[in-house]
């Protein structure tokens, strides 16, 4: 049997097991990291959770030089340009649940989340952003993942900036 709870604030979507617990198992933790860092943010989530997880990979890799990434992400956020991802290795029809992380570049998603949103089917999912970044918070890009949510047909809710496993571990409690 499918269930929604709510706990403080936070909507958690999932299956009812046989003895009334609550699973993950139509979770899905989605990221974009070029570095490492939303990477290893996604992964503890995801075990945290017991979710599903499915990097963003662009067609064109970024490269692993700081300086480059930075140029890069710049010219595509100048550009308004929309990166082509690799398809996902999972099928978005199982989850309702869907946790998109990304790092925060210049108080927004990289363009890749842009991406992301605008290509794949959301219609109907809810969507949990998490963010990585040392100087912005996932509220710096709230306006920008609103919309994106809203033209994918999709139910934002509320996020986290997933610095640390105690601050995953908190959001998710």
């Amino acid at each position: 049997m499918r269930t929604c709870v709510e706990v403080d604030f936070k909507v958690y979507t999932g299956f009812v097991d046989q003895k009334g617990g609550i699973t993950m198992q139509d979770t899905l933790v989605v990221y974009f990291s070029a570095s490492g860092t939303t990477k290893r943010a996604a992964e503890t989530l995801a075990k945290l959770l017991g979710a599903d997880i499915a990097p963003l990979q662009p067609v064109e890799a970024y490269s692993q030089q700081y300086d480059q990434i930075v140029a890069r992400g710049e010219q595509e956020k100048d550009q308004d340009s929309r990166p082509a991802l690799e398809p996902l290795s999972v099928n978005l029809k199982q989850y309702r649940t869907i946790y998109v992380g990304f790092p925060t570049w210049w108080s927004q998603p990289p363009q890749v989340i842009d991406t992301f949103f605008e290509t794949v089917h959301l219609a109907d999912k809810l969507i949990v952003p998490f963010t990585t970044s040392m100087t912005s918070t996932i509220n710096d890009s709230w306006a920008t993942l609103q919309q994106l949510a809203t033209t994918a047909q999709a139910s934002l809710q509320p996020g986290l900036t997933a610095n640390s496993t105690a601050a995953i571990r908190e959001f998710i409690q």
